[in-house]
């Protein structure tokens, strides 16, 4: 599973122009599900995005993560993040999970981010979204729980 995180000041996603999901300070994560990830991806993946130290503390440096800050994490469901950008110049989604995969994976990352006690909002699996955020910083990683090989 992949994350791309950005820190941010507020973030939130619409459908249809309406509000779906919406956060003050924190994290929004745009979250791919790649083919061969399980629930351990999952697990690790939650562990990392809400453990991961990318708030300043009292000297600037980024020593804080969302959890310390008690910050709020928006996860929004992108499948093109496992995409196969290797050759030529149009992905392929091969290296995709299923949609009925993905939805699953991605739904046990949003609920093992809640049982961390984060105050978790959510896109819409999907949907086509309009993502609006204040990046802070700029501040972007790009988290990877690797998949299992597939035989």
């Amino acid at each position: 599973m992949i994350a791309l995180i950005q820190r941010v000041t507020e973030a939130r996603v619409e459908v249809d122009g309406s509000v779906v999901g919406a956060i003050g300070r924190g994290i929004l994560a745009l979250v791919g599900v790649e083919r061969g990830d399980g629930e351990a991806q999952a697990e690790r993946l939650a562990e990392r995005v809400s453990g991961y130290r990318i708030f300043p503390d009292e000297n600037g440096k980024m020593n804080l993560s969302l959890l310390d800050i008690r910050g709020e994490l928006l996860a929004v469901p992108q499948f093109t993040l496992a995409a196969d950008t290797a050759k030529g110049t149009r992905a392929g989604f091969s290296t995709a999970a299923a949609p009925d995969e993905g939805r699953r994976l991605f739904e046990r990352f949003v609920f093992l981010s809640g049982r961390r006690n984060l105050h978790v909002r959510t896109g819409t699996f999907g949907a086509d979204m309009r993502v609006i955020l204040v990046n802070d910083g700029p501040v972007t990683f790009w988290l990877r729980a690797a998949p299992t090989k597939l035989s």
